[in-house]
C-alpha cells in the first residue's frame, strides 16, 4: 500500500493507482499517531515539506521501502534513520528549479517597483507615480549555488546584472562569480536565499549580518525560514536600514499572522516558489517513476541519502 499524508496527487498517481492500492489523506501529517498506525502495512510513504518523517515514524513501518519527497529539502526527513532502516528516499531534486528561480525573480521585480502597493494605492483611488528601480545593471547576490540558485542566475542573464554567489559546497556554477558569504552581503543590490535549514545556516541573516549589507538593498527568501532571524529582519526593514524583503518561506508555517503582516516593505507568500503545474507534474512523473521501480525491486534513479549509490 501506497501512503500519501500531505496534498500530492496528478495524472502520474492516477495511473499508479492502477497498479498499487493508494491510501490519501492530505492533512494525515498533523496526527503523527494516526501517521504511525496507517503505515503499518504502508511500503511507500509520499509526503512534501509537513509531514515530519522521523526516527519513530520510520520504525512504526516494518514494510516499507520507499519514501517520496515531493519537492526540493530533505530537512523533514530523518534520512539517517530512512537509511538504517534499508529505506530509499527519493525526491524530485531540481524538477522544480525553473519554477523557484521565477517566483525569485517576480519577487524581486515586485520589491524594486513596489508593485503591491501601486495595486493597492490604485484601488484606493490613488494615482501616486513615485518611482521605483531598475534590475538592470544591479549586483544580485546568490546565497546557495544549487539548482535553485543556478537557475535564478540563468534568468537574470537578460537583466545586465553583475551575478555572485555563496556556496562553499558549490564547483563553479555557471555565469556566477563565487565569493565570501561577507563579499555577497556587502555588494548585493538584491540578495537572494537559496540555502537549506541546517545548524550551519539557521539564523546567518540577523542583525549583525544585514548591518554588512547596503541600506538600499532588497532581500528575497526562496530557501528555509530558519536561515532568517525574523525579528531582526523586521527591525531592519522598520528602520530602512534594508529596503525591503519577501519571504516565500518562514520559520514556522504556516505562521501565525502578527506583526510582520503589518510591515509595508515586505511581501509574503506562502511557500509557493516550487509550486507551479508544470513543475509538479515534473516532480511526480519522477516521483512515481521512482516508486514503481523500487516496489518492483529494482534500482532507483532519483534516491537520495546514504541508499543513494546502492539504489542507482
Amino acid at each position: 500500500m501506497i501512503l500519501i499524508s500531505e496534498d500530492v496527487w496528478g495524472t502520474p498517481f492516477q495511473v499508479l493507482e492502477g497498479s498499487f492500492p493508494i491510501t490519501r489523506n492530505d492533512d494525515l501529517w498533523s496526527n503523527p499517531e494516526e501517521l504511525k498506525s496507517a503505515l503499518k502495512d504502508a511500503t511507500a510513504l509520499v509526503v512534501r515539506n509537513r509531514t515530519k518523517v522521523s526516527a519513530d515514524v520510520i520504525a512504526a513501518a516494518p514494510k516499507l521501502k520507499v519514501i517520496a519527497r515531493a519537492g526540493v529539502g530533505l530537512d523533514n526527513i530523518d534520512l539517517k534513520a530512512a537509511d538504517a532502516a534499508g529505506v530509499v528516499v527519493v525526491a524530485g531534486l531540481g524538477a522544480n528549479a525553473v519554477s523557484v528561480g521565477e517566483l525569485t525573480l517576480g519577487l524581486a521585480l515586485s520589491l524594486l517597483r513596489n508593485i503591491p502597493g501601486h495595486d493597492v494605492a490604485t484601488r484606493d483611488g490613488g494615482w501616486v507615480r513615485t518611482p521605483g528601480r531598475e534590475l538592470s545593471g544591479l549586483t544580485w547576490g546568490l546565497l546557495g549555488c544549487g539548482a535553485t540558485g543556478v537557475a535564478t542566475a540563468q534568468l537574470i542573464q537578460g537583466f545586465n546584472c553583475e551575478v555572485i554567489g555563496f556556496d562553499p559546497y558549490a564547483k563553479n556554477p555557471s555565469g556566477i562569480e563565487l565569493t565570501t558569504f561577507e563579499d555577497v552581503l556587502k555588494r548585493s543590490d538584491v540578495l537572494s536565499i537559496h540555502m537549506p535549514s541546517t545548524p550551519e545556516t539557521n539564523g546567518t541573516i540577523n542583525a549583525q549580518t544585514l548591518s554588512l549589507m547596503k541600506p538600499d538593498a532588497i532581500i528575497v527568501n526562496v530557501g528555509r525560514g530558519e536561515v532568517i532571524n525574523e525579528a531582526e529582519l523586521m527591525t531592519a526593514l522598520k528602520a530602512k536600514t534594508i529596503a525591503g524583503a519577501a519571504l516565500d518561506v518562514r520559520a514556522q508555517e504556516p505562521p501565525v499572522k502578527g506583526e510582520m503582516e503589518q510591515i509595508p516593505n515586505l511581501i509574503l507568500t506562502p511557500h509557493v516558489a516550487g509550486i507551479t503545474r508544470e513543475s509538479q507534474l515534473r516532480i511526480n512523473q519522477i516521483l512515481v517513476a521512482n516508486i514503481e521501480l523500487l516496489l518492483n525491486s529494482k534500482p532507483a534513479t532519483h534516491a537520495v541519502g546514504a541508499l543513494k549509490e546502492s539504489s542507482n
